[in-house]
């Protein structure tokens, strides 16, 4: 039972599985449900087949369902889909990326885009890979932003890391008091931990032009981390650099392993 889990599959083809693993009393059960309100769907009229009800119907109770206590009313889960303003228009056939999953036929795109309020649509160009004017003069990161850094990273932008950007920090690259700037190219998500690493130890990174960041260990070495989906805004200024450290803080931090800890 400490094994629970739910996971997540990519699979061809723009389908996706969800894999349960539970006691076998509590999925047989669950299963069973599935199979009585998918049969209480069916009629001589009705084409879909009982796996298909079963599919549907877990898809209702997933989205919509609530739990004995009442967990789950009125909390709707939500993704980001990116897609090219000409794909919209129908001058294009290049694909939609759906965060977490990858590419997405041209039509879904337009689907979602035209009939799902609760879709948070990002436009692009296919050339200029313009999408949000990003330049801000206060700390706090507006949602606008925020919203084009979790399509850009999806994760935890450390070397490895995998944590969904949803459960990260936005860390800024050059730090606030050293004049840094809330702008997208000085802008990363780092998870709890990796932002504390990044913050107290000699770890640095500077942003490259498609977003891909070169990390620099303590003893120099290099480590590259390329964003989950590359868009390239109007740049505006030159890129900044690795956070300055007062001599004394330096000196009085024990040498680092020059490898991303283990995750």
């Amino acid at each position: 039972m400490a094994d629970r889990k739910v996971i997540f599959e990519p699979e061809a083809d723009g389908m996706a599985s969800l894999h349960w693993l539970d006691s076998a009393e509590k999925v047989t059960a669950r299963y069973d449900r599935l199979t009585v309100m998918g049969m209480s769907l069916q009629g001589p009229n009705k084409t879909r087949t009982l796996t298909q009800l079963r599919a549907d119907v877990f898809e209702d109770l997933i989205l919509d369902g609530v739990t004995a206590p009442g967990l789950g009313q009125g909390v709707r889960g939500s993704v980001h889909v990116t897609v090219p303003a000409i794909t919209l228009l129908g001058h294009s056939e290049a694909p939609g990326h759906l965060e977490g999953y990858g590419p997405i036929d041209p039509d879904t795109a337009r689907e979602i885009a035209a009939r799902a309020p609760g879709f948070i649509r990002i436009l692009t160009h296919p050339d200029m890979g313009a999408v949000l004017s990003v330049g801000r003069t206060r700390y706090k990161v507006p949602k606008e932003l925020r919203r084009y850094l979790r399509v850009r990273d999806e994760t935890c932008r450390w070397p490895g890391c995998r944590r969904a950007a949803t459960q990260c920090d936005i860390d800024h690259t050059l730090d606030w008091q050293y004049d840094g700037l809330t702008e997208h190219d000085n802008l990363a998500h780092l998870c709890p931990a990796d932002h504390a690493l990044k913050s107290e130890t000699r770890w640095t990174y500077t942003h490259l032009p498609d977003g891909t960041l070169k990390w620099t260990s303590p003893t120099g070495r290099t480590f590259i981390s390329e964003p989950a989906t590359i868009i390239r805004p109007p740049g505006k200024r030159p890129k900044p650099g690795p956070t300055p450290r007062p001599s004394s803080q330096a000196r009085s931090r024990p040498p680092e392993a020059d490898e991303p800890p283990p995750l």
